[in-house]
């Protein structure tokens, strides 16, 4: 019986799907999507971002770029926004160093991490100039208010957050005797950060500092209570930065824990200067003393990155350098280095792929085999699962 309407193709491409439906055929599988095989296409998957630094001294390295650019989509300047060279005497401000990494990082789709408006600064760095420190402590208040506006005032608009006071605290959670602190106690801070809101309602207010990432210490504590004093008093803060300075095999306990209860005060977290170095045989190559410190290394990464991926409110990750090549480890810490995922050479080591891999990415260049160290037993430590 024919049935209205039908044409002979139709009946025929009917008669087909019957067949198929009755023979156990199945329909072809939609192929699989690609898993990311950079860090900031798997971070951006998550909702997270994955940075790193940039100096102008790195923004003059084209390998060093290329490589940012394709792994990186957060940039913090290294030092070009501190206080040295922004205003190195009073009232006189400079920003073409800053705005040429910001420029940059804005061509490339990069958002912009600003470091840091408020920083004791160790008198070995001498990064806070001298007429600061040098200032009648009834006139910091003003100095340093006026500091903040200016340089916040300056970048409204173009960055994504600002470390408005970094390194707060001794070691042993007491605040540092800065000058800032000789002069308003505490509440130097709720100043700070209240400036720069009124400078720019819009940019993530963040307070950064190191030995802070794990639960219960002496420091976390220092700067939990420091959060909750601010929050209850309505003072602006969006986040906190763990700086996450480590030494191979040696990460703080809890860091989740502290992570979720940081968050907990009502601020986002995120890891801001990751490095994690060893013992190395010189500054140069940066070879390991044990090679098979890297793969150590790739397991404490993927525990940093996991934690998190496990705390809701942690935006993202960054680590303190492009590269081995341009991080400041084998500087202070002489006879250490191999602190980041990159090589001297700028070749993924593998802890990048141990962050690639917790972030639910995949592919991109497999660890190289370091040739110019040229033992077998190197290559085994370096590659071995």
């Amino acid at each position: 019986m024919r049935i209205p309407g039908m044409t002979a193709a139709t009946i025929a491409a009917a008669c087909g799907l019957v067949l198929a439906l009755f023979s156990g055929a199945a329909a072809p599988a939609a192929p699989a999507a690609a898993a990311p095989s950079t860090l900031k296409e798997a971070a951006q998957t998550t909702g997270r971002y994955f940075g790193g630094i940039m100096s102008t001294n790195s923004l003059a390295n084209g390998t060093a770029t290329s490589l940012a650019a394709r792994e990186f989509d957060m940039i913090t300047p290294e030092n070009e926004m501190k206080w040295d060279t922004t205003e190195p005497n009073q009232g006189d401000f400079h920003y073409d160093r800053g705005d040429a990494i910001v420029d940059w990082a804005r061509s490339q789709g990069m958002r912009v991490r600003g470091h840091t408006l408020v920083w004791y600064s160790p008198d070995a760095d001498s990064q806070l100039p001298a007429w600061v420190k040098q200032l009648p402590l009834d006139q910091v208040r003003a100095a340093m208010e006026n500091h903040v506006t200016e340089l916040v005032s300056h970048y409204k608009g173009k960055l994504y957050a600002w470390d408005v006071v970094n390194e707060p605290f001794n070691d042993d959670g007491t605040y540092r005797n800065s000058v800032f602190h000789q002069a308003m106690g505490r509440d130097y801070i709720a100043h700070a950060l209240r400036a720069a809101r009124a400078a720019d309602p819009d940019v993530k207010l963040y307070l950064n500092d190191y030995g802070i990432e794990g639960d219960n210490t002496a420091k976390s504590n220092a700067m939990y209570d420091l959060v909750k004093w601010l929050k209850d008093e309505g003072v602006p803060l969006d986040g906190v930065g763990f700086e996450s300075h480590f030494q191979v095999g040696q990460l703080p306990h809890g860091i989740q824990s502290n992570m979720k209860r940081f968050a907990d005060l009502g601020v986002d977290v995120a890891v801001t200067e990751y490095d994690n170095r060893m013992p190395v045989t010189d500054p140069q190559t940066q070879r390991p003393v044990n090679p098979g410190d890297l793969n150590q290394q790739a397991t404490d990464t993927a525990s940093v990155v996991s934690a998190c991926l496990n705390t809701a409110r942690c935006v993202g990750v960054s680590q303190w350098a492009v590269g081995d090549a341009d991080n400041w480890v084998p500087h202070s810490f002489p006879g250490q280095g191999s602190a980041t995922l990159f090589d001297v050479g700028y070749a993924p080591k593998p802890a990048y792929h141990a962050a690639l891999n917790a972030l639910g990415g995949g592919g991109g260049t497999q660890p190289q085999p370091w040739g110019r160290w040229n033992t077998a037993d190197e290559i085994r430590g370096v590659n071995s699962p």
